[in-house]
């Protein structure tokens, strides 16, 4: 094993008490909803791309009023998660700056441009990671951009870590061994390990 790629909601933080507080401001001026939305909506999102969690979360809403409610989600969300930041999980820098010094360190998400960055400002991890992918730079889906992460940097034998069935499957698609964190928001039924806490990651690997 050459590197580890990453998912970012669930495997490394839980964003969504920021992402709430952004959204819900929106949301309450928004004409024809009625109420906001709660984290047991957010949780039940999480893994999805931008237009499947507007469906999903907004789906009375025609087409174009809901891709413009996304767009204004998206421009508030960016800058908020930038100041305020999300929950990282327990001993995430501290495992991070273990695997970076026997391996490449990778994120793939499924989000939109601009959110990774924002997790890098607040955080300042980004000095851990040397390359990062998301369907808001590429159009292309999750296995798609893990196998754009591979190509780019020449990667050998990684191993992708995530939460969701739909990292799973990406991870397959990718053809690369699945790490289930199963501490996160989603369910996975097949994966090479399976571990219960980020720190878990340094004994495993």
């Amino acid at each position: 094993m050459d590197s580890i790629i990453f998912d970012l909601d669930g495997t490394l933080w839980d964003p969504i008490e920021s992402v709430l507080e952004s959204w819900n401001k929106v949301i309450n001026d928004h004409i024809q909803l009625k109420e906001g939305i709660t984290r047991k909506h957010l949780e039940g999102t999480m893994g999805l791309q931008m237009k499947e969690i507007g469906k999903k979360l907004f789906p009375d809403l025609n087409e174009e009023d809901r891709e413009q409610l996304l767009k204004d989600l998206s421009r508030h969300e960016i800058p908020h998660l930038s100041k305020h930041g999300g929950s990282l999980y327990n001993h995430v820098e501290e495992v991070l700056v273990e695997l970076s010094k026997k391996y490449k360190l990778f994120i793939v998400s499924n989000c939109q441009d601009g959110y990774i960055e924002a997790f890098y400002d607040y955080h300042g991890l980004d000095k851990h990671f040397i390359d990062y992918e998301n369907p808001g730079r590429t159009g292309l889906s999750k296995g798609e951009n893990i196998k754009l992460i591979i190509e780019r940097n020449h990667l050998k034998d990684p191993v992708y870590v995530g939460d969701t069935q739909g990292d799973q499957k990406a991870a397959k698609e990718a053809g690369i061994p699945f790490v289930y964190a199963s501490y996160g928001f989603g369910e996975a039924e097949e994966y090479k390990h399976v571990i219960h806490s980020f720190d878990e990651l340094v004994d495993l690997f």
